[in-house]
């Protein structure tokens, strides 16, 4: 029997990995769980992985119970699905979706691993728009969609969520289809551009943005990558006073990326026909929760939630909306924009 090949770990310089790649303990959490856990204490995210947002709320709410039927629109890192799983106690059943190929693939084999097998997790490869046809003919005893994108597609630099290290501008959830953000955005005309920055991301700076943009194409610039698309920003606030512009340019790069994810994977869209199609996919007295983490999407519930109560679709639904603690914002940072409604069928 032939020895198994030893695999080195990634080289980095210095004391700590700085880059993705390098992160092995992070990228392994099940091999280093007690690293990967100093990490989660110290209020970061560790790297190719999702800490879990508003759990107790979310459970509290749906009130699940052994025996119903559920569906996670939006799978990600697995962390609320395995949740759910945990309430079902082995009876009935959860269907879940997404549309990443690369993590739904990696999430499903966790979940698997922790014994979840066919008989109670179906995971579909699809778009949460399509939540009809998930299970034709079947009514939902409870629903969850957390509209954010996931930690593990925003720190991995290849995906093109993040400014922070260079990579390709994709930001596609799933990149085997569709044109990325660097094709949209030469593409689009200095009006189309200025809508879509204030439409997407209520971006202050959406005129400057744009001329910058359509200034480095006719220098002979590409805008091809995260860094190119941060330069363009940099270059916009440059205005700005010195002491202002750092913040600034972090800032409006947060909200352009944003707008250019919203545009490339059409999520207005999509909310639109979830939220459409939502109430006749659930029982009578089915539950349903919604994340979000911006205020387009937060208006799109809230109005449809409101609609359907008007119209007698919905029993019941969230006047205000519910926000993470204090003490789960400062573990987790990113729980900080999220706001939480619900609906009763």
């Amino acid at each position: 029997m032939s020895e198994q090949e030893h695999k080195r770990r990634v080289r980095y310089s210095g004391t700590h990995p700085r880059r993705f790649e390098e992160k092995y303990k992070e990228l392994n959490p099940e091999k280093y769980a007690a690293d990967v856990q100093k990490i989660r204490e110290s209020g970061k995210t560790p790297a190719g992985t999702h800490i879990l947002i508003m759990v107790q709320e979310i459970l509290d709410f749906l009130q699940i119970q052994p025996g119903q039927i559920g569906l996670d629109a939006t799978l990600g890192y697995g962390g609320h699905t395995h949740k759910m799983l945990e309430q079902l106690q082995g009876k009935g059943h959860l269907y879940a979706t997404d549309v990443d190929p690369i993590e739904s693939e990696k999430t499903t084999a966790r979940l698997r691993a922790l014994g979840f097998g066919e008989d109670i997790l179906t995971v579909r490869r699809m778009n949460f728009a399509d939540l009809d046809k998930v299970a034709p003919g079947q009514k939902f005893d409870f629903v969850l969609a957390d509209l954010g994108v996931s930690s593990m597609q925003i720190d991995d630099p290849k995906r093109g969520f993040t400014f922070k290290q260079d990579g390709p501008l994709d930001l596609r959830l799933d990149p085997t289809s569709g044109v990325t953000a660097a094709e949209r955005l030469r593409e689009l005309r200095y009006d189309e551009l200025v809508v879509l920055l204030n439409e997407n991301a209520d971006e202050p700076y959406a005129e400057q943005i744009a001329k910058a943009v359509l200034r480095t194409y006719k220098r002979g610039g590409t805008i091809d990558t995260t860094r190119q698309l941060y330069a363009a920003v940099a270059d916009a606030l440059s205005f700005l006073p010195k002491k202002e512009q750092r913040e600034a340019v972090k800032k409006s790069c947060q909200r352009t990326f944003q707008a250019l994810r919203i545009d490339v994977n059409s999520e207005f869209e999509v909310l639109y026909a979830f939220l459409e199609k939502l109430p006749h996919v659930l029982r009578d007295g089915g539950r349903v929760a919604v994340l979000t983490f911006h205020s387009g999407e937060d208006r799109l519930v809230k109005k449809a939630f409101k609609q359907g109560v008007r119209d007698g679709l919905f029993r019941e639904a969230a006047r205000d909306v519910i926000r993470p603690s204090a003490e789960e914002c400062y573990r987790n940072p990113r729980a900080k924009s999220t706001k939480m409604r619900w609906a009763i069928k």
